[in-house]
């Protein structure tokens, strides 16, 4: 096919209009007649450890701050989380987690124990957040609950008091010491984990001690029938899938053993190596298409522990939670190391976009994910800085992704397809998921991972009949586009169409960009 030129409408905010003429042609074929699975919100999870400006500075400023706050919770942050329908929050951690003692974060903050957070950064932790003010984040939020417990340094009995303080309903002493500090009511925790990364930082466990030590501490956490958590088994990462497979086929279900679920955790790295991950901004475009590469692998990851699974637990009871994933970069140069603050730019975008397309890919195992993580760390959703916030464009991406929260997937096959090659590398052109909204309505998300070539992308709506799309679109002239405390709005959605007839859907489909389009 000869290749046209590019003609870009390009609107003040640097986004590129919907009516860029397409180089290639992408088919799609969405069966809007056999329902799938449907795609948890939890999918949408976040995760919020105490890690560099995290938690403290990012999120909670402290009740006698200047920075408008509602006991503690900045304003501007919470508002922006609830905007985006946050569905759930991971605390305390991560790493920081199997350190963590919950009885030196309740009672009066003026009286609780200043320690070293030896894994980030070596600073203080004064321990000013603790469980009851992370409940109020989450009550603030309306999201569900997410709590790592501690199996490094900490015992079964320490979880199983730690849950009978949160959850207990009796005059037991736990929780009146719980009432005494202000919460009358037992707080609902929605998950529990056991231990977090038990093959690394948490232990440097084998498979078969983790388990042994999950079976134990499992027998001993004990809730009321009205407010039980689902049960985590910490599990593996790149170079450790083994975890999977040992942990299904080793933990039986009986009265007194849960497994809900095993976790998983997988980071991208543009450059594949720890030492030099790449720079999150004013990259070359090698280290675009290699993100992609290896953000990709998560499908495989996945279909391989699903595999797993559907052999081990043919019955579905134990999903497949991605509870650490996104981008990692070189910290900003400047910053503390071990606060991991990133720059956040189109491409994460595009990264976070097409991971949710592969979670809803296997949303029948994929039951939840906490991208990591929430502010000011990682690939976030906001960075502050003093009493200024910012929205990045992986926020944005969240915000396009909203309608598939609890939305039931629609299979999706890319029958026809681009090829973006960079030298000896290539990754699929275009990348995409549907399903029916709550509201009725077919989603479908496109995403372009081709920096400099748009596409015309033909989906076919099986047996629907559909006469308008409409939606919104993130894209923009360069690959590393984002927003600083000076330009805060430098890239951000913009209204987006694709005509319909006849339960066919014709896109032009940017460069670079994400598309959510709703047909009805």
């Amino acid at each position: 096919m000869v290749k046209l030129n590019l003609r870009l409408a390009v609107a003040s905010i640097g986004l590129v209009a919907a009516s860029a003429f397409a180089a290639d042609k992408v088919e799609i074929t969405v069966d809007a007649q056999k329902p799938g699975p449907v795609i948890n919100k939890n999918v949408y999870g976040q995760f919020a450890e105490h890690l560099g400006a995290g938690i403290y500075g990012g999120l909670w400023v402290g009740p006698d701050s200047k920075i408008p706050n509602t006991r503690g919770w900045r304003n501007d942050v919470v508002g922006a989380l609830k905007n985006l329908k946050v569905p759930l929050v991971r605390w305390p951690g991560g790493c920081f987690a199997d350190e963590y003692h919950w009885r030196e974060g309740i009672g009066p903050r003026d009286q609780r124990p200043v320690k070293v957070n030896t894994n980030w950064g070596g600073v203080e932790e004064s321990n000013a957040v603790g469980t009851h003010e992370f409940f109020d984040l989450a009550e603030m939020l309306g999201a569900d609950t997410y709590i790592n417990g501690n199996l490094g340094t900490g015992s079964p009995q320490e979880m199983a008091e730690w849950l009978e303080y949160m959850t207990g309903e009796s005059k037991s002493t736990l929780a009146e010491m719980r009432r005494k500090n202000g919460r009358e009511k037992p707080f609902k925790v929605d998950y529990f984990t056991i231990g977090n990364e038990a093959w690394g930082c948490g232990g440097n466990m084998t498979p078969e001690h983790y388990t042994n030590l999950y079976k134990q501490t499992a027998a001993f956490l004990k809730t009321p029938k009205n407010n039980t958590p689902k049960l985590i088994a910490s599990g593996g990462t790149t170079g450790h899938e083994e975890w999977t497979e040992y942990l299904s086929s080793h933990v039986t279900p009986t009265w007194s053993l849960r497994m809900d679920a095993i976790s998983f955790h997988y980071y991208t790295l543009p450059t594949n190596d720890w030492k030099v991950k790449g720079a999150a901004l004013n990259f070359p475009e090698k280290e675009w298409i290699s993100t992609f590469k290896e953000t990709l692998k998560m499908d495989g990851f996945i279909s391989d522990a699903k595999k797993t699974l559907d052999k081990n637990d043919p019955a579905k009871k134990v999903g497949f939670y991605v509870d650490e994933w996104g981008t990692w970069y070189d910290v900003e140069a400047g910053t503390n190391e071990g606060f991991l603050y990133q720059q956040n730019s189109l491409r994460d975008a595009l990264v976070a976009a097409t991971n949710f397309n592969i979670f809803h890919k296997y949303a029948d195992r994929v039951h939840m994910t906490n991208i990591a993580q929430m502010v000011n760390v990682l690939q976030a959703m906001i960075l502050t800085k003093d009493d200024k916030m910012i929205l990045t464009p992986t926020y944005y991406a969240f915000d396009l992704y909203k309608p598939f929260q609890d939305a039931t997937s629609l299979p999706t096959n890319i029958t026809r397809n681009t090829t973006y090659t960079l030298g000896d590398v290539s990754v699929p052109g275009v990348n995409a998921s549907a399903a029916r909204g709550k509201d009725g309505k077919i989603y479908v998300a496109l995403v372009n991972t081709n920096p400099k070539e748009s596409v015309d992308v033909s989906v076919n709506l099986d047996g629907a009949k559909v006469s308008s799309a409409k939606g919104r679109i993130l894209t923009s002239q360069l690959m590393d586009a984002h927003n600083t405390f000076e330009k805060p709005d430098a890239i951000k959605p913009a209204p987006f169409s694709a005509s319909a007839k006849d339960g066919k859907l014709s896109v032009k489909l940017p460069a670079k960009s994400v598309v959510v389009v709703a047909a009805e």
